[in-house]
């Protein structure tokens, strides 16, 4: 028996033992289908559109360089965001899934989809040097995982980046930001990160790794440290944004 027939003989045992159902829409995934969303939902999956804020990258409904908040702004911490995708729906419930079902399993998928889209921002083809946004550690062991480091792994393995393991870790055990405004956001994340390691960052030019940008409180705070640290730049690429 030739190996492709033996392994698509697997496939098909594995999944009528263990069967995969769409992340979004619990419909049956056919046995050779590697995506974690069925073809319909998967095919409702939103790159980010082209017109974007040049600073922060979220998606504008009309012209112009940058978003409102941007305009005019002083220098942040974070020289510039992207994202792979929109947070949709079907993004939203495959989030969800991988975060909150324990399904590691799903960053591999995650991870390549972040690589196919990350050459459609030359801007950051300056940035070597990948980090995640740490979880405080209660989150972690609550969680069991951080998806953001799996993100990063998989995202560096492809897109030939340089992975920082334990740049920088979180000081304190912040309050969920979901309910909170943008300034609220900025407030409980002020303090909560800290470089662990200056020497892994000093001089270099870092991409922030994480999995929903949304106001970037967050990813900024953290570009704050690594600058203090004596990075270069810092900028971010997350899988999703929020629109």
């Amino acid at each position: 028996m030739k190996k492709g027939t033996i392994q698509k003989a697997g496939k098909w045992l594995l999944n009528a033992l263990l069967p995969r159902a769409c992340a979004h829409c619990g419909r049956d995934l056919h046995y050779l289908e590697a995506a974690p969303l069925c073809p319909p939902c998967a095919a409702r999956l939103q790159p980010l559109p082209e017109l974007i804020c040049a600073v922060c990258g979220l998606p504008l409904a009309d012209g112009g360089a940058s978003c409102r908040d941007c305009r005019g702004r002083g220098p942040a911490a974070l020289d510039l965001a992207r994202s792979a995708y929109v947070f949709n729906p079907e993004l939203r419930s495959l989030v969800h899934t991988f975060k909150y079902r324990a399904r590691e399993d799903l960053a591999a998928w995650l991870g390549a989809e972040m690589a196919g889209a990350i050459g459609r921002f030359p801007e950051l083809s300056e940035y070597s040097f990948a980090a995640a946004v740490p979880l405080h550690p209660a989150r972690r062991r609550e969680r069991g995982f951080n998806q953001a480091e799996l993100l990063a792994a998989a995202l560096a393995e492809r897109a030939n980046l340089f992975l920082l393991r334990g740049a920088a870790r979180r000081r304190r055990n912040t309050p969920t930001q979901t309910a909170l405004s943008r300034e609220k956001r900025r407030e409980n994340m002020a303090g909560a990160f800290e470089v662990a390691d200056p020497a892994l960052v000093r001089d270099r030019k870092i991409l922030l790794v994480d999995d929903v940008a949304t106001t970037l409180a967050t990813l900024d705070e953290l570009a704050r440290e690594f600058r203090k640290a004596g990075a270069k730049a810092v900028a971010a690429y997350t899988l999703a944004r929020e629109p």
